[in-house]
């Protein structure tokens, strides 16, 4: 069988797990490289003295940002209005690889760590079932019955050391768009998330006391440069992880409605991700005409909502991408933001080509060409149905 693996508490006590409860023999773990800048050999060598047999790691950096970061900027993806899947994302790509392998390696069961209360659960299994519907989907942690507490005490059994202090047992996911972690203290929604579970943004008190402006380039929708410099995707998501991080803007602290029905509180760190789609939806305003804007906002709404629950190999989710996609040939300029004290300010926005902001129509001074005569009859049918409402319902009074 192949166990998506990372090194951490669930993934590592399901190596012996599997093998001492489930009789296997043999599993091989893929290590997915989205960017978290660990030193995967490490982890590649912990799941084999865990008693794994193979250990595969998949360089997978440059496809999440392309085909699953890059889609969700152009979709201004945020679930609840404020989490940019930044976790979420990589699920189904690691799960297509895991399908993958198990062909190359005629396995008949691929397994996972998640538990029987989040949503990765749910986005492994999806995936999995879409892309390999004959595997058979094995998962320890939601059937052990452990509390974390427990699963390290049972790893320490077989060897394997916790990557967390029992005091402070917090569960991490990174990768290069961004961090989520919970669990611990975090779980009392009024306590204060420590200032030592970030690492990807700065605090207010430790951002820089000047403001730095910053202009993100886009074509076709997508972010092809900072300032003057053109870079490829991967560089853009790293340069800008560091500004907006540097300035502390990327932090969230949420309530967030999960798939399986329960409320849970949520801490994530996504800067360059929150930072690119607050740049890219700004450029539509000046880009896409207003109901193309009125109905993309429910689109992708709808598009975010499909893919925290799991349905990124969906036809409804392909179906609305390919509406998104049709609308981003004019998404095209700039947008200058400054950043300061944890704020990403919009404080310009530029389209050479494709802007529908008419300055000679907009402005008051004589350069003013719009018509202001035609205002008249245009409000008079504008309002023709509401005036006929209220005649009505004044003589029926």
């Amino acid at each position: 069988m192949v166990l998506a693996y990372s090194g951490g508490v669930d993934t590592s006590v399901c190596i012996p797990y599997l093998k001492n409860e489930y009789g296997i023999s043999e599993v091989v773990t893929f290590v997915a490289d989205l960017g978290q800048g660990e030193d995967l050999e490490v982890i590649k060598q912990k799941a084999l003295k865990s008693g794994a047999s193979e250990s595969i790691i998949g360089n997978l950096v440059d496809n999440f940002v392309e085909s699953y970061a890059f889609p969700a900027i152009r979709a201004n993806a945020l679930y609840a209005e404020k989490y940019p899947l930044s976790t979420a994302l990589a699920r189904p790509l690691i799960a297509e690889k895991l399908v993958n392998i198990a062909r190359e390696i005629n396995a008949d069961a691929v397994a996972h760590g998640c538990t029987g209360k989040g949503n990765d659960q749910i986005r492994f299994d999806l995936a999995i079932n879409a892309l390999g519907p004959d595997l058979k989907i094995i998962t320890p942690a939601r059937e052990w019955n452990m509390s974390r507490e427990e699963a390290i005490l049972y790893g320490e059994k077989f060897g394997i050391p916790a990557p967390v202090s029992k005091k402070s047992p917090y569960s991490i996911d990174v990768n290069l768009l961004g961090r989520s972690i919970e669990a611990g203290l975090l779980e009392d929604p009024m306590q204060e998330p420590p200032e030592d579970i970030f690492a990807m943004t700065s605090s207010i008190a430790d951002a820089p006391n000047s403001p730095q402006d910053i202009e993100i380039v886009f074509k076709n929708g997508l972010p092809i440069g900072i300032g003057n410099e053109l870079l490829n995707p991967v560089e853009i998501i790293n340069k800008a992880n560091d500004l907006a991080g540097a300035h502390g803007f990327g932090r969230i602290d949420m309530i967030e409605d999960r798939v399986v029905g329960i409320k849970s509180r949520e801490i994530y760190e996504s800067p360059g991700l929150l930072l690119l789609i607050k740049a890219h939806q700004e450029l539509e305003t000046i880009t896409l005409n207003p109901d193309v804007i009125d109905f993309k906002g429910i689109v992708q709404k709808k598009w975010a909502q499909l893919v925290y629950q799991g349905f990124w190999f969906g036809p409804l989710k392909e179906a609305l991408e390919a509406f998104i996609s049709s609308t981003q040939t004019s998404v095209n300029g700039r947008v200058k933001i400054r950043l300061h004290k944890g704020n990403a300010i919009v404080i310009g926005r530029l389209s050479e080509n494709n802007s529908l902001y008419r300055e000679d129509l907009a402005t008051y001074s004589q350069d003013d060409i719009f018509n202001h005569k035609q205002a008249e009859g245009f409000i008079y049918m504008w309002g023709m149905s509401n005036k006929i409402w209220a005649e009505l319902n004044s003589k029926n009074k």
